[in-house]
């Protein structure tokens, strides 16, 4: 350092703290934590914080409805792994952020929401734009705070953010009222921040990862559950070298899609309700299971009395509320799993533990040439095949340099069956809360934090009207994203279990009087067009995908059909519903 530089850091330490305003101290504060985008939506209580924002190096990005602004951080920080930040109003502000928080919460992602709040003095007294948001949100966040003094917003936001990306990542929330941030405040952002009663455990204890490897060591059938665990904590090499070096094959969960590359053969796909029959058989077959940031969720074990009854459980996971919650483990880890996976592998080579799985890999590669995700028809009665449409995008992105989001229902079934993904942060998706209204707007964050990739959402036509007004937020930011709304005038998820298990009995599910999306987007100033012929799937595809800015394609598909395989809620993985089997069909059509 020359003498010059040294003379200047040494003023500049000895520079009195600046005076700030607690609406100044905000923005001070997310400034100090690296934030380039705000997404958000402006109101009375937080008028003096979004004026302190006018000057500042942030972007914001102006949703048009707070679900919408979450869901969007959401997006973003799913595909940049970094934290998204939220700004919005009180009372209805607030409170329309509470869907998107729970999203976020169910799939662990790191979010800090800022809300406004009516003066300290007026709160209880049922003020103006005055709601308990605090109270409204306590269930799905992983921590909130009421500043009450603005010399207490550096430390706020300091261990807002830590709590947020550490341990279990999740939302946090911090309430600020109007007069809170009129106050004032010597800003002094804290470099660390010390909170005595949060302390993640990140290594795993030593005697368990000895008897994890002890009990890999006997296994003729083993398979890894990779969760989303894995894409949070970047444990994509460390599961890529352990199964290789076990030869396991590995499974995913909805939320670990990506967690090891589709491409290679190790891999066998997503499991669960929707999941594939040989993913599915695999967790009934095996005698180790090492589960690795996962929690279970209904909708991969099915029946939890007949999922993979006949294996030993190992189940790593950093939220030790998770272990043992649903399904009963036989070694438990709590650790993050990067670091135990690390530490896995150094277990297995020091002691030299290497796995005759030859005949096991064989048999369930059969399975996965017997039964394969049905890839869909030309032709289909009422019209496309969303199988189809599904494959054929498949092969025009990239998976390395591509993010595919997804709204929920069928159409999010078969994006994740069919569209091949081979890096972490490329497959978003609604995984615990099952969000209608989510995909669309996370697909414009992911967009707006990751312009290097190609982002694609895959809609419903019933999803896709939740949260149609974010058209606006694409096109003023220029989010490069292409909408594919599979449009089968019906909520197609519930009118299929209508159809299975009421009899045929449908209510509310017919939704005839759907907009012309074509001309919705044209409204908006999008690129727009229809595709209902199958020869013209392939040059519809193609023009989406070339044009520059956002673009939507309005997919025809056919009402009445459905997704499968389907395990029935209740029912054993290896009881599924639909099951393509190539065994049985002529010129590859046909179900078991």
């Amino acid at each position: 350092m020359t003498q010059s530089r040294a003379h200047n850091r040494q003023s500049r330490l000895h520079e009195p703290a600046p005076i700030l305003t607690g609406a100044q101290a905000v923005i001070a504060s997310l400034e100090a934590e690296g934030v380039e985008l705000v997404f958000g939506y402006p109101g009375g209580s937080v008028l003096a914080i979004y004026d302190a924002l006018y000057a500042s190096p942030i972007t914001h990005i102006t949703a048009r409805h707070e679900q919408g602004a979450v869901h969007e951080a959401d997006g973003y920080a799913r595909a940049t792994g970094k934290v998204g930040v939220v700004l919005v109003t009180s009372g209805p502000g607030a409170s329309n952020t509470v869907t998107g928080i729970a999203t976020a919460y169910m799939d662990s992602v790191p979010l800090v929401i800022v809300t406004g709040q009516v003066p300290t003095t007026m709160i209880g007294t049922d003020a103006f734009q005055e709601s308990d948001i605090m109270g409204m949100s306590m269930p799905v966040v992983k921590h909130s705070f009421l500043v009450k003094s603005a010399a207490l917003l550096p430390e706020t936001f300091r261990a807002a953010f830590h709590i947020a990306r550490t341990g279990r990542p999740g939302p946090v929330l911090i309430d600020i009222p109007s007069d809170v941030a009129a106050q004032t405040l010597e800003f002094i952002y804290p470099s660390h921040i010390d909170l005595p009663s949060y302390k993640p455990t990140y290594k795993g204890n030593a005697r368990q990862i000895k008897q994890a490897v002890a009990t890999l060591s006997g296994a003729k059938r083993p398979v890894i559950l990779a969760g989303g665990g894995i894409v949070s904590s970047g444990a994509r090499a460390e599961l890529h070298d352990l199964a290789h070096a076990l030869n396991a094959p590995v499974v995913t969960t909805l939320m670990g899609k990506g967690a090891l590359p589709e491409s290679d053969p190790l891999c066998f796909g997503f499991a669960g309700m929707h999941g594939s029959k040989f993913a599915n058989q695999a967790l009934c077959e095996a005698d180790v299971l090492l589960a690795c940031g996962t929690r279970f969720s209904d909708r991969v074990t099915g029946n939890p009395e007949c999922f993979a009854k006949d294996a030993r459980i190992i189940h790593i996971d950093i939220d030790p509320a998770e272990i043992g919650k649903v399904i009963p483990i036989d070694v438990p880890i709590v650790g993050d799993v990067r670091i135990v996976l690390a530490a896995l592998l150094e277990r297995l080579e020091k002691e030299e533990i290497a796995l005759d799985t030859s005949a096991w890999l064989e048999h369930l590669t059969q399975l996965k040439a017997r039964y394969p995700f049905e890839r869909g028809t030309q032709a289909l009665e009422g019209g496309l095949s969303p199988e189809l449409v599904c494959a054929k995008l498949s092969l025009r992105l990239d998976p390395l340099s591509s993010i595919v989001t997804t709204e929920v229902g069928q159409h999010q079934m078969w994006a994740a069956q069919l569209i091949e993904r081979d890096v972490p942060r490329s497959f978003i998706t609604s995984g615990g809360l099952g969000t209608m209204g989510f995909g669309f707007p996370a697909a414009i964050g992911a967009a707006l934090g990751r312009p290097d990739k190609q982002i694609v959402c895959i809609a419903g036509d019933g999803s896709f009207q939740m949260c149609e007004q974010e058209m606006a937020t694409a096109i003023a930011n220029n989010a490069q994203v292409k909408v594919l709304v599979f449009d089968n005038r019906s909520l197609g998820m519930v009118r299929q279990q209508q159809q299975l298990f009421c009899g045929g009995r449908y209510i509310a599910t017919k939704l005839d009087a759907v907009p012309d999306f074509v001309k919705l987007a044209d409204a908006y100033g999008w690129h727009a067009a229809r595709v209902e012929d199958p020869d013209d799937l392939d040059k519809a595809l193609d023009d989406l995908l070339a044009c520059k800015g956002p673009a939507l394609l309005d997919v025809m598909v056919a009402r009445d059909h459905n997704v499968y395989p389907m395990v029935v809620p209740g029912a054993c993985l290896d009881e599924a519903l639909g099951v393509f089997d190539a065994a049985l069909t002529v010129d590859g059509e046909g179900e078991a």
